[in-house]
């Protein structure tokens, strides 16, 4: 399950926020055939497709 969460830029995060983290934290990551266990040359990629996507964010101020 993901659970998504916008907080504006000056807004902390509440305490039950911080408790979901750090017990999500203690869990054990689970693969299965949805979701499978990226291979070395996966992750590569993926690596490679975010940082090619944060290069061309642009920065906006509100």
């Amino acid at each position: 399950m993901i659970k998504t969460v916008t907080l504006d830029r000056n807004q902390k995060p509440t305490e039950e926020m911080i408790r979901e983290v750090r017990e999500a934290a203690k869990r054990k990551i689970v693969f299965d055939e949805d979701s499978p266990e990226m291979t070395p040359g996966m992750e590569k990629a993926f690596r490679l497709a975010a940082k090619n996507r944060n290069t061309q964010k642009k920065l906006t101020v509100s």
